[in-house]
């Protein structure tokens, strides 16, 4: 209906009304805030007592270089660990064996409800609770010489991570429909087959964001790693500024590499999300 048929039909023209517009004043002093307060965080980081100078020239130094490889080397082998215990545990956690479900269900409730550094701590000071480590009478060795840094991170990481991804699988083998386990045993296939062809793979779906997500978060959770003397990139930052007392700026050395580790991870995450999810964006679409 145009302009003139509603005037014939005694509807007044709205065509030509100005529509007026909301003004939205608190958006703009909640952004002018939020402006003023980043402002000042910049100014006081640009005008402090930080030289910049030597951000720049510790930021590719061979021990922080050592750090960022050591890192990512321990962030890959403890999120392993971890998927591999959170796959054992899960199918643990359903099975009918009432045995297997409580260990799995004692294994998660100890490591999810421990901190995390508390765990490393108890890893690296093994030796303390087993002075040695074998077979009596076979075969021993000093639990001091075999629980290194290294092997107590991935020890104390993956272990702790193996309780959360536990949670994610189980979650993932839920979500997969039970018609699928009736169809396997129907052609004869036994409970781990099915487990590995079928139900693994569709599973896939739901439990790639969530792991991809926690693999980020194992990257930064090695930091905690310093603390039982790991050579991660915040172990080497802390012996640098000891040094040379420059700690701010060897702390925004560690800051930028973690950063551009999570950058690239962060669109690698993406492609394999899209990856595992490309028959549901099908249906969607």
């Amino acid at each position: 209906m145009n302009a003139t048929e509603r005037l014939a039909q005694g509807f007044p023209d709205l065509s030509r009304m100005m529509v007026a517009r909301q003004p939205h004043w608190m958006r703009w002093l909640t952004a002018t805030a939020i402006l003023a307060v980043l402002a000042v965080i910049g100014r006081a980081f640009a005008n402090g007592q930080i030289e910049w100078s030597y951000v720049g020239r510790f930021l590719t130094v061979p021990a922080i270089l050592e750090g960022i490889s050591n890192t990512m080397i321990m962030a890959v082998l403890a999120m392993a660990l971890g998927i591999v215990l959170g796959v054992v545990v899960a199918v643990m956690r359903l099975s009918s064996n009432p045995v297997l479900k409580s260990v799995a269900a004692g294994y998660t409730w100890l490591f999810r409800g421990t901190p995390l550094i508390l765990q490393l701590l108890l890893w690296f000071n093994l030796a303390l609770v087993f002075p040695t480590i074998g077979i009596p009478g076979l075969w021993s060795v000093r639990a001091v010489d075999v629980m290194t840094p290294f092997l107590s991170a991935l020890l104390g990481l993956g272990i702790n991570q193996g309780a959360y991804t536990s949670e994610v699988m189980r979650a993932g083998i839920l979500s997969v429909d039970v018609g699928q386990y009736e169809a396997a045993q129907a052609i004869g296939m036994g409970r781990l087959r099915t487990l590995r062809r079928i139900i693994l793979p569709q599973a896939m779906r739901v439990v790639t964001p969530p792991l991809s997500n926690e693999f980020i978060g194992m990257v930064k959770a090695t930091s905690l790693a310093s603390v039982i003397q790991y050579p991660e990139v915040l172990h080497n930052a802390e012996n640098i500024y000891y040094a040379n007392s420059r700690v701010i700026e060897l702390l925004i050395v560690a800051g930028l590499w973690y950063l551009l580790v999570v950058s690239i991870l962060t669109p690698l995450q993406m492609l394999l999300e899209r990856r595992f999810s490309r028959g549901t964006l099908q249906l969607v679409r």
